[in-house]
């Protein structure tokens, strides 16, 4: 065979697998206008999958996909959550009846009926709740009370690595599931990427019962899930005190990372909340292993009396039917009177979050953003920045934590009301993560966040629209190139 024919062959075959791709992409895109997605989103796709021949197909197969009406996992065997239906089902009346709440609460009705109807997140009053603000406290406060269990341990989070800290927590569930301590572990299969068998299987050995949430294959039809990752951080020990936040198992969150000192926040909570966190740990138990528990009471207990501080625990992942952590953060902005403060390492909001912004700043709300000067991610920091001169030219006061990393994702609204979880300010939060947060209706935990965040603003330089505008042509265009990529991050 001649030089010559092998290159026709070559140029007829490549050409012919071409159209066919086109072809497929077209139908793709079509499929995409079909479904009603997210107009931004649909248009984002559409370019990769023209732009990048093949590659653009895969990208899309594995990362495009929206699995939230179509369900990942079927609950209908979780009796816990029929529970929690009913028990939402009546808070909703309860809360459309003229009853008598803190001032915190009565200003929040509609968020909290917003977040029964949208997640079933049961509205609670008595609670106690401590605000850890880094690391070293909040994993020294999580090893004492995993060292106190009598019962049970149940640990979640993003990453677990196999480090000094890592290491501290692995000894001390082997010493607790030797004294008769149920232990449970999910980490999430992604974040924890570099976690070995060297790490897992002395916690299996010891009797920890230990599982990857989603665990990639790419072979598998699990591998087209890859992009929906739990993002939840929680512990619950013994169904009496609970965790929940930012920070993760892994040496960073107390050393610090490349940029310094780790700044953080997360939450010991006891009362009536602690319940729901469990709830949702038993959910993603149900996910990863398809074991329901027996002896559900004993997961359970009655709450110890505390004082009021009323708060809602609110879950969302691509499972559920709303975006209930976008809502509830749409919700919270849009009746803000005074104003809002938002602490979040990565700021990527949909279009109904950032008109929300800029709205409530226009209308003369004091809304104050607090993001890392440096970031871990340069595509996701250079889309966050694309944000700024419509932020700026909005009123939005900017600030650049320079105090090492900032990993906190908080926000306040009016003195009243707080949101602290895993969720950041993007879409991928909204959209893609299984996430948690806590809602809280408290004025006097809202001021201590609030007096954090002040304090975080000393340590942070206030972005000038004039300076910013200075900027190089060539940052401006990268900003630009990142900002098409937003809605697929």
């Amino acid at each position: 065979m001649t030089l010559s024919l092998c290159n026709f062959l070559y140029t007829y075959w490549y050409e012919a697998l071409l159209a066919l791709y086109y072809i497929t992409a077209l139908w793709v895109i079509f499929f995409m206008v079909g479904k009603k997605l997210d107009p931004t989103k649909t248009i984002s796709w559409s370019i990769v999958l023209v732009a990048f021949p093949f590659a653009g197909l895969i990208f899309y197969i594995f990362l495009g996909q929206n699995y939230r009406k179509e369900k990942i996992f079927n609950l209908k065997e979780m009796r816990d959550l029929r529970v929690i239906d009913q028990l939402s089902k009546q808070q909703i009346t309860m809360f459309h009846k003229a009853g008598q709440y803190p001032p915190s609460v009565e200003r929040s009705k509609n968020i909290i009926t917003l977040l029964l109807n949208n997640s079933k997140a049961i509205f609670t009053e008595h609670n106690r709740v401590e605000i850890y603000s880094n690391g070293e406290t909040t994993l020294a406060a999580m090893k004492a009370a995993m060292a106190q269990a009598n019962d049970f341990i149940h640990l979640e989070s993003y990453i677990i690595e196999d480090d000094k800290i890592g290491n501290e927590i692995k000894d001390l569930l082997i010493r607790k599931a030797r004294e008769g301590v149920e232990v449970r572990v999910i980490y999430d299969d992604v974040g924890s990427w570099n976690l070995s068998k060297k790490y897992v299987r002395p916690l299996r050995q010891e009797g920890v019962e230990i599982a990857p949430f989603a665990k990639v294959h790419i072979l598998h039809k699990s591998g087209t899930k890859v992009n929906y990752r739990n993002h939840r951080k929680i512990l619950v020990v013994d169904g009496a005190v609970g965790f929940m936040g930012g920070i993760n198992v892994a040496d960073r969150y107390v050393t610090g990372g490349h940029f310094g000192a780790w700044r953080d926040t997360h939450l010991r909570i006891e009362g009536d909340a602690v319940n729901f966190l469990q709830a949702i740990f038993l959910t993603d138990w149900y996910f990863v292993t398809k074991k329901l528990l027996g002896q559900r009471k004993r997961y359970y207990p009655p709450g110890k009396p505390c004082a009021p501080c009323p708060m809602q625990i609110v879950s969302s992942g691509p499972d559920s039917d709303w975006a209930s952590v976008m809502q509830a953060y749409f919700a919270a902005i849009v009746q803000a009177k005074d104003h809002i403060y938002i602490i979040t390492p990565y700021f990527t909001p949909n279009e109904s979050i950032l008109t929300a912004i800029k709205t409530a700043s226009l209308s003369g709300v004091d809304v104050r953003l607090i993001i890392p000067a440096r970031s871990d991610s340069k595509l996701v920091y250079s889309s966050t920045r694309s944000y700024f001169s419509e932020l700026l030219e909005a009123g939005v006061k900017i600030y650049l934590f320079q105090k090492g990393f900032n990993h906190s994702k908080v926000m306040m609204v009016d003195g009243y009301f707080a949101a602290v979880g895993s969720a950041n300010m993007d879409i991928r939060s909204f959209e893609h993560n299984f996430e948690i947060i806590s809602l809280i209706y408290d004025e006097n935990i809202t001021r201590k966040l609030e007096a954090q965040f002040h304090e975080d603003i000393g340590y942070s330089r206030l972005v000038r629209l004039r300076w910013w505008n200075r900027r190089s042509a060539w940052s401006k265009m990268k900003e630009a190139l990142a900002r098409l990529c937003s809605p697929l991050l």
